[in-house]
């Protein structure tokens, strides 16, 4: 399990390169941490929201990065929230999804969309991936697809979903990617067209 270091915080941060963070959960009461930006961004870009081993100036505590929030011109990480859940119940968390292998369908004159990059899974906070795998190897032809009811996940571990059936991955025709891209175009085109008639109507009648 991934170990990270946080100091409790005692007002605010003002060390460069450190940044605020809160623990919480059920039995504890809140925590104000501080914790190093850099380590606690490349942690969180390898392990995601699963389970890891907080210490907290030599107390540990299992923990899941439960919210992050970042600067939203600069888009730096600028807070994060720890989240120490009952270890004996499911619990929710957002999981990447990681793309291997290369469609065949590709060589022919195919184009793999992808339609989510993360599902929402459901298990007990030591099971939890940090990442599914999605084989695209055997989509062979225009038109195969992968939907949520086809993602292979670890024992204990359920996908979130509304609808089994959503497509997370497919292959289509070139034609139909650029009929897609183009679909915003015409909606301006017909609202440009709009509102010049409506200009050309106020002109006649002036």
């Amino acid at each position: 399990m991934t170990n990270l270091k946080a100091k409790i915080r005692k007002g605010k941060v003002s060390e460069p390169g450190i940044i605020p963070a809160v623990l919480y959960g059920p039995g504890i009461e809140n925590v104000s941490l501080e914790i190093d930006k850099k380590v606690i961004e490349k942690m969180y870009k390898e392990v995601g929201e699963t389970l890891i081993d907080l210490d907290v100036e030599g107390k540990t505590y299992n923990v899941l990065v439960h919210e992050t929030q970042v600067d939203p011109l600069t888009l730096e990480l600028i807070h994060v929230d720890f989240y120490q859940p009952n270890l004996e119940e499911k619990t929710e968390a957002d999981v990447h999804l990681e793309i291997v292998g290369i469609p065949p369908a590709v060589k022919f004159g195919g184009t793999m969309i992808s339609n989510m990059r993360q599902v929402t899974v459901s298990a007990l906070p030591k099971d939890l991936p940090n990442k599914i795998e999605v084989d695209v190897s055997g989509l062979s032809e225009i038109g195969d697809y992968i939907a949520i009811k086809d993602l292979k996940v670890g024992d204990g571990v359920e996908v979130v979903f509304d609808d089994p059936e959503e497509i997370v991955i497919q292959i289509v025709e070139p034609e139909d990617v650029d009929k897609e891209l183009s679909e915003p175009i015409k909606e301006i085109d017909k609202e440009v067209e709009k509102v010049e008639t409506k200009e050309e109507e106020v002109e006649e009648k002036e």
